[in-house]
């Protein structure tokens, strides 16, 4: 999101290549007297400029270069396009699973916190970063979670279950409940009653942490941003050794019950737009993931 301008050009180091100019989306740099130099009044703090001067004359103190990642050593090089193994990548797409058996071993927060600093790696619109993270960190807090989640499912089904609420919820412009009902109420209803008389956990699967993503409301798009950064984080995971599985239910709940969002200390300008549930995987597969066919379509215009 665009503000002031926070780019410095030590001017005694340029070598007047321009390459600046041509990376800066907001145009705030231009050449004067064959140096660059900051002209424009908004910068959105991107770090193409720094990223990209062969003379190391661009700075943007408002950013950093190392992540300091506690679980492994970060290498600075910008990788140049078309020097990646695409071969190696789309594996590592195709063997991320939703990971729905866990062991009982704690997640370090060391790995927690890499993988919220990897989740920061993605795009975001307008460069804003307006993104948040909400890490649960043990099985005893999940579970938590699980019955402030449960609770909600319960009342929901309550009213899903009337014909009355149906209808009304029908009369009033939408058919939202009915489509509930319809579609989930009794897959929430056996859940529930595992859940209630056996302790079997069909909503994070047992595992031992959770990791919300969410957005606050002034980004100028934070449930795609969000998403992004849990994309990052899903494949890190799984290069991590962690298996990992979104849990909309959850999402759900959290959006439209406030009470969990206060349990939670999220403040009301965020909105939750992903729920990962993370562990160490006790499932172990022989061949990747596959998909259906797609068939992409081609527009003239």
């Amino acid at each position: 999101m665009a503000g002031p301008v926070a780019t410095r050009i030590a001017s005694e180091k340029c070598s007047g290549c321009g390459l600046c100019l041509a990376v800066c989306p907001d145009r705030t740099i231009s050449l004067q007297g064959g140096v660059a130099a900051v002209s424009g009044k908004e910068c959105i703090s991107c770090g193409h400029c720094q990223a990209v001067c062969p003379v190391g004359a661009v700075t943007v103190p408002t950013i950093v270069s190392s992540m300091n990642f506690s679980t492994f050593a970060e290498d600075l090089h910008w990788l140049p396009f078309g020097e990646y193994d695409p071969a190696g990548l789309v594996r590592l797409m195709r063997s991320r699973r939703s990971c729905r058996n866990y062991t009982d071993k704690p997640v370090r927060r060391e790995l927690l916190e890499d993988l919220v600093r990897i989740g920061t790696t993605a795009p975001s619109g307008t460069n804003s970063q307006g993104w948040t993270f909400t890490i649960i960190d043990n099985r005893q807090d999940v579970i938590k979670l699980g019955n402030l989640v449960a609770a909600f499912f319960k009342k929901l089904n309550r009213m899903a279950e009337n014909p009355l609420f149906r209808l009304a919820a029908r009369l009033c412009g939408g058919n939202r409940l009915g489509n509930y009902y319809r579609r989930y109420y009794q897959t929430v209803a056996h859940g529930l009653r595992e859940w209630e008389e056996r302790g079997v956990d069909r909503l994070f699967h047992g595992a031992v942490a959770v990791i919300m993503v969410g957005g606050t409301d002034d980004a100028s798009c934070p449930a795609e941003d969000a998403m992004l950064a849990t994309q990052n984080m899903l494949l890190a995971a799984h290069a991590m050794g962690l298996g990992t599985c979104l849990i909309g239910f959850t999402v759900h709940a959290v959006k439209n019950d406030p009470t969990i969002k206060k349990q939670l200390t999220i403040p009301i300008a965020e909105t939750v737009h992903a729920v990962i549930a993370l562990g160490h995987p006790a499932e172990r597969y022989r061949e990747v993931c596959g998909r259906k066919e797609v068939v992409p379509r081609y527009a003239r215009l």
